[in-house]
């Protein structure tokens, strides 16, 4: 009895034995596996590492390049831009400069009227020997040259008569042809005249000579005035003799390149002037 509850006890003994070896070397082998497991991650995360490596180790020519690529790219921009505004000032300048010749062009016919800087404010002096022509000058100021001088065909002693009556118009008429080339008004060689709608012969422009630089400088003080200025003791005729003479300032206006007036600007005339000339191209 005892012998067979001994081996009955063994073979109990050699069961658990058996049983806890086998259970001890299976989690032994779990144990394995889990840490082979672990391992792998492990693994994976060193070659990600090292693929991170090589490629932060690549990263810096890839960006040097994409850095060389995109300064490239601006500086291009940046040439355009100065390309372009470089030509659109060019262009500026080469409209401002084209303006700017119209516009001189314009004021330079607007002035080719006025001849030795001749301006809206002259000095008009009316002369002529007693029975004599009438001469009228223009002049700048009083000490310069005449700009306009003309010997109209009415006798100086008849314009006085027709000043003592009333207000006077003079009208100095010429010819506009068209091939000849167009030239300032106050250069016309003829011209037709007419007194207060009387036809009065014709006027003809007149180079100044020494005997009108004479008269001219003996009246030259005088702003306005009328007078008479002492013959050179010869017999009096129609070139010698007292010389008559009315001197004054005048207003000058422009109405095209074919017109052109002259107002007596008389302070006592109650705004109309006693004489006006007015030249016409027609």
């Amino acid at each position: 009895m005892k012998t067979i509850m001994a081996k009955s006890f063994q073979d109990l003994s050699s069961k658990r034995q058996f049983h806890w070896t086998a259970k001890v070397s299976n989690e032994e082998q779990e144990q394995e596996e889990v840490t082979s497991k672990d391992s792998s991650p492990n693994r994976n995360e060193e070659g990600k590492t090292e693929n991170i490596k090589v490629h932060s180790f690549k990263n810096p020519e890839v960006s040097n390049t994409k850095s060389s690529t995109l300064n490239t790219i601006h500086e291009n921009k940046a040439e355009d831009k100065q390309e372009s505004s470089s030509a659109t000032r060019r262009k500026l300048q080469t409209i401002a400069v084209a303006r700017l010749k119209s516009v001189l062009t314009a004021f330079g016919r607007n002035r080719s009227n006025f001849q030795q800087g001749l301006g809206t404010r002259v000095v008009g002096t009316l002369f002529g020997h007693r029975r004599g022509h009438v001469h009228f000058a223009f002049q700048k100021d009083s000490t310069s040259q005449p700009a306009f001088l003309v010997e109209l065909a009415t006798p100086i002693s008849g314009l006085v008569r027709e000043m003592a009556s009333g207000l006077v118009r003079i009208a100095l008429e010429c010819d506009k042809e068209e091939e000849k080339k167009v030239s300032r008004l106050i250069d016309e060689p003829v011209w037709r005249t007419y007194c207060n709608g009387k036809k009065c012969g014709f006027a003809t422009r007149r180079e100044i000579g020494a005997k009108e630089v004479k008269i001219l400088k003996a009246v030259e003080p005088i702003s306005m005035g009328a007078g008479v200025l002492p013959g050179n003791g010869e017999e009096e005729s129609a070139d010698s003799g007292e010389i008559m003479y009315m001197r004054a300032k005048f207003e000058r206006v422009i109405g095209s390149r074919d017109s052109e007036a002259f107002y007596m600007m008389n302070p006592d005339s109650n705004g109309a002037p006693e004489l006006s000339i007015y030249l016409l191209r027609v």
